[in-house]
């Protein structure tokens, strides 16, 4: 088993440059799919997420090449399969395409690993089905068995609870529908900011779509995306470790190609590290955190953005007093079940954890190091690496899982 140790850092002073963002990489390569003509994205993600979503468009009829950062895609619309599309670990893909795939003629069987083969995708079955789609899974989880006539349209009700990327599926897919769509929730939407990015990422594709609020989303049929070049944002996720670290270990870093102009909910987190007693600074061009020595626990409702729940985590162990993360029980269907594995690795470190449903309630205590397991989780990685700032004899086991959203974040994590 590969491990990296971390020796402790103090008085940071960085300006560091982040990758483009994964999810707004996945949402470009679907619209790009369902774009007839050629389309340009600059600065794509390069992880394994974007490969498997790259693998599964060109299994669908979509040519791309890579040169450099930039993608060059062509397409003509999704076409029917050859085999079926094995997605990997990849929840994104696996529930964009299935979206996406009602678009065509025929039968596709999208499927993953073993995880995935538990993770549920059922909400966005059965939503498919009040379109007229024919899905079948297996209790609720893939493989997924779609067949379409490539014609649908009318209302579809989905839930919202376990992810928004249900909603951000329908929705990419819905201006290529023959007849009107409205989609209506029938729960509460988690990670809302998602859903505002799809909507404007759509938007800047020439797509209408008139929402109420969050409970309602109407797409005109038979619109279309705008072939264009479009330039991807640094991501938002991936910048937080950063931003924390400042936190964790003091001194100053500043992100410099990310900043208030974002479309992404989780570039937000910098507020939430002002909250714990950290000065921030919020730019049109960049976001800075500058540690003061003094952290304090907060309670807070990450709903919004609950891939910060674990980067939150691990800055509680630094803070005075406990810190309540609530309001994140969709975290339990991630790659790995996340409030436990969290858990279970602050409490290596010396830390008291309460486990609810839903929330963590972390207390510091006396620290020290240990090993960390990363259950195939990127986030866990990384999260878990910011430790080793402050804890010697930090140890993350398999590091090479943060090869799903940020390949290089171990060099760029190392150079602060």
């Amino acid at each position: 088993m590969n491990t990296m140790e971390f020796q402790p850092k103090s008085n940071l002073d960085a300006e560091v440059m982040i990758p483009g963002s994964k999810s707004c990489s996945a949402r470009a390569l679907v619209m790009a799919g369902l774009t007839k003509g050629k389309s340009v994205l600059r600065e794509l993600a390069d992880c394994d997420d974007t490969d498997r979503m790259l693998d599964g468009l060109k299994s669908l009829g979509v040519d791309w090449k890579r040169d450099g950062n930039s993608l060059y895609v062509e397409s003509e619309g999704l076409k029917k399969p050859g085999a079926p599309l094995n997605l990997g670990n990849s929840g994104t893909a696996i529930r964009f395409l299935t979206a996406a795939c009602i678009s065509l003629k025929g039968k596709v069987q999208l499927d993953g690993n073993e995880r995935m083969r538990q993770r549920p995708i059922s909400d966005l079955t059965e939503a498919l089905k009040h379109w007229g789609m024919k899905c079948e899974t297996t209790s609720g989880c893939p493989p997924v068995d779609l067949e379409s006539t490539g014609a649908f349209g009318g209302t579809a009700r989905v839930s919202g609870d376990v992810s928004s990327q249900f909603l951000s599926g329908l929705l990419m897919v819905a201006p290529l529908a023959t007849s009107d769509c409205q989609i209506i929730m029938v729960s509460e939407l988690v990670s809302k900011p998602y859903v505002s990015m799809t909507v404007k990422m759509m938007a800047e594709r020439g797509v209408n779509i008139v929402a109420e609020g969050y409970r309602s989303f109407t797409v005109p049929a038979s619109q279309s995306y705008t072939p264009g070049d479009y330039a991807i944002e640094a991501d938002a996720s991936g910048a937080s470790y950063f931003l924390a670290a400042a936190a964790i270990a003091g001194g100053r870093v500043r992100v410099t190609n990310l900043g208030t102009k974002t479309v992404q909910g989780d570039a937000r987190f910098i507020e939430v590290l002002g909250q714990m007693g950290c000065e921030i600074e919020l730019n049109p061009d960049y976001l800075e955190v500058r540690g003061t020595g003094t952290l304090k626990g907060i309670d807070i409702d990450l709903n919004a953005m609950p891939d910060m729940a674990q980067t939150l985590a691990v800055t509680a162990l630094f803070a005075e007093g406990p810190t309540t993360i609530r309001n994140v029980a969709n975290l339990r269907v991630k790659e790995t079940d996340r409030i436990t594995a969290t858990a279970t690795e602050v409490r290596k470190l010396g830390a008291t954890v309460e486990e609810a449903e839903d929330a963590l309630r972390i207390t510091p205590g006396p620290l020290q190091g240990a090993a960390i397991d990363t259950y195939d989780d990127h986030r866990m990685a990384m999260s878990f690496a910011m430790a080793g700032l402050r804890i010697p004899g930090v140890i993350i086991n398999d590091p090479e899982c943060v090869s799903k959203t940020f390949p290089d974040f171990f060099d760029r994590f190392a150079a602060l």
